[in-house]
């Protein structure tokens, strides 16, 4: 069963309010990290049960919450970024890329679940998008088909952290839903419930998002990061380009990027927003970095993220990257 998370309650209570005349396509946005694919999920799961609870949250118990539970009901579908295959000349020892796309094959494929009628009495198909601006043009716009002319009986649930990427017109037929994110007393409260170490440390690497937060937590090569970074001229750059590099190359340019802003604050004289346990180091890098040659560092590493999906040498970048990381440091 998905997760349900407090600071989703109001939002959950005001679609309940409506649940007899549900608009045919629900746009949940939001900020990242805060569960809003758990919050579709769970509703799909509560449209598709026989018989909700007095709250409207699916029974549990139902022959349809058990095909549910199961990922196999027959009147749901999540569509998400498929699975690539490895590459024919890439040791087999590499895992296949997941792709940043939703691609037109997978919404024309969804075009014949739709054909069909439901496995219920009188009952709902319900289709997931996650996330929605993973669609690219030309799925978009066979999506768009779908929406115009909506089968009886379907409902469509699009997630998104990323509203502004979506078509207009696929914006126009959905009922936006703006999922709240958390209080930092609330993303607090449930991180402690996850029994979460150094809880407010990683909510403000995470910008605030508590699910982003506990994933941070538990990817343990990502904690070593800062540590190397704070190690400034004295950093081994082919050392830590070996151990960036199995971390992906996404991960690690984010990562990448908190950091310099953080170091451009302290260099600013401003606290610093991601890295709090490392705020003494950073303002000892402060002192002695090269504030124009940091400025230009920034903008290589804006450009290294905006092209981390691509297939190139990634650990070849990274090496040159954190040679020009260590040479900001002049003495």
């Amino acid at each position: 069963m998905s997760e349900r998370y407090p600071w989703h309650a109001p939002s959950w209570q005001r679609l309940q309010q409506t649940r007899q005349r549900r608009h045919h396509a629900l746009l949940l946005k939001g900020k990242a990290g805060t569960g809003k694919l758990d919050f579709a999920v769970t509703l799909a799961q509560s449209l598709l049960c026989h018989e909700p609870v007095a709250d409207g949250y699916a029974c549990g118990q139902c022959a349809s919450c058990g095909w549910f539970e199961q990922n196999s009901h027959p009147d749901f579908r999540l569509l998400t970024p498929e699975q690539e295959t490895p590459d024919e000349n890439t040791s087999s020892k590499k895992p296949a890329r997941k792709s940043t796309q939703i691609s037109v094959a997978q919404v024309r494929e969804l075009g014949g679940f739709l054909e069909l009628s439901s496995h219920q009495n009188e009952g709902l198909r319900v289709v997931v998008i996650h996330p929605a601006d993973a669609l690219n043009q030309t799925s978009a716009n066979a999506l768009l088909k779908m929406l115009e002319e909506p089968p009886p009986g379907v409902m469509f649930i699009l997630v998104t952290s990323h509203p502004q990427r979506l078509l207009a017109t696929i914006i126009s037929r959905c009922q936006q839903v703006e999922m709240p994110a958390p209080s930092t007393e609330q993303a607090l409260s449930w991180l402690a419930q996850q029994q979460l170490a150094d809880a407010e440390q990683w909510l403000a690497y995470t910008g605030g998002s508590p699910l982003q937060a506990r994933e941070a937590a538990s990817a343990g090569g990502m904690q070593a990061l800062p540590t190397r970074l704070a190690q400034g001229q004295k950093l081994d750059p082919f050392q830590a380009a070996s151990e960036f590099a199995a971390l992906g190359m996404e991960e690690v340019m984010t990562a990448l990027q908190k950091w310099i802003y953080d170091l451009l604050a302290v260099r600013l004289e401003v606290q610093p927003r991601y890295h709090l346990r490392q705020q003494v180091a950073l303002q000892a890098l402060g002192k002695s970095v090269d504030l124009s040659a940091l400025l230009t560092f920034q903008r290589q590493v804006d450009d290294a993220r905006r092209s981390a999906t691509h297939p190139l040498n990634h650990e070849l970048q990274l090496e040159t990257l954190m040679l020009q990381y260590s040479k900001l440091f002049p003495g």
